[in-house]
């Protein structure tokens, strides 16, 4: 006898279809906002998260969209976050680090620390802490991941999951990521296409773009998260705001 088909899957008290994986991102993002609106957040950093932008401006729903200043980005960056803000009329939720943590780490390990005994306090104080201050009283958020970004800590990336990383009220925020299943090539062919912002570090060689000590540009032949955090394990190149979802062997 055939397999019976899988259940739907149910998060949060919203039952998402079965092929929900098949959906053109465009229409996931749609699904997420329409059932989460207004308690959901795009989550803005990079090229990917610009595309989900794109796509939400042309939905007639209430949403957030935030992204973080880490005191440690580069000039283009901020340029960057001004030119989608003016391009969508966009209200960008700026979040910040709190002073004193910052201060606390450069105090008593310098301003590169990170170098020496890995970059996870660090993006604790300057990102994991300001985005889960910035998702209080969400239910769902947006990000912009692909599995094809990092195999190593993306590899079985779903389109959506109860987020292991972030709670609020002790619930699990839903995270949604619609572009799972594309590759770089569909969403330059999407940013080109329909004249989306971008960031100019691209064209600088600069696949993944995050703060200035710790990225750099990539060579041919190599993975795009090979920029990130070059001198750490590919297993750990992730902030702490996207833990690891790697098959298991």
């Amino acid at each position: 006898m055939p397999d019976a088909p899988a259940p739907p899957l149910t998060v949060a008290g919203v039952e998402v279809p079965a092929d929900f994986d098949r959906w053109h991102p465009a229409d996931i993002l749609a699904f997420a906002v329409e059932h989460f609106s207004p308690e959901i957040a795009i989550s803005f950093s990079g090229a990917e998260d610009v595309v989900l932008i794109d796509f939400a401006s042309k939905l007639d729903l209430p949403y957030r969209i935030i992204t973080l200043d880490t005191g440690r980005l580069h000039p283009e960056t901020y340029q960057f976050i001004e030119r989608v803000r003016d391009h969508y009329q966009a209200d960008i939720e700026v979040f910040f680090p709190q002073p004193e943590a910052v201060q606390k780490l450069v105090r008593e390990k310098g301003l590169f620390s990170f170098y020496l005994d890995g970059h996870e306090e660090c993006c604790s104080v300057r990102k994991v802490e300001p985005v889960r201050r910035a998702m209080a009283g969400m239910r769902a958020t947006v990000s912009g991941q692909r599995q094809d970004q990092s195999p190593a800590t993306r590899g079985i990336l779903p389109v959506v999951q109860e987020d292991p990383a972030l709670t609020v009220g002790g619930a699990p925020v839903v995270k949604f990521n619609p572009l799972s299943f594309w590759s770089s090539q569909q969403v330059w062919q999407h940013i080109l296409s329909h004249e989306v912002p971008y960031n100019p570090l691209h064209d600088r060689g600069f696949r993944s773009i995050g703060c200035e000590p710790c990225t750099k540009p990539t060579n041919a032949g190599q993975h795009e998260r090979e920029g990130r955090w070059w001198w750490e394990e590919a297993t750990k190149r992730e902030c702490g705001l996207h833990l690891p979802v790697v098959e298991a062997e």
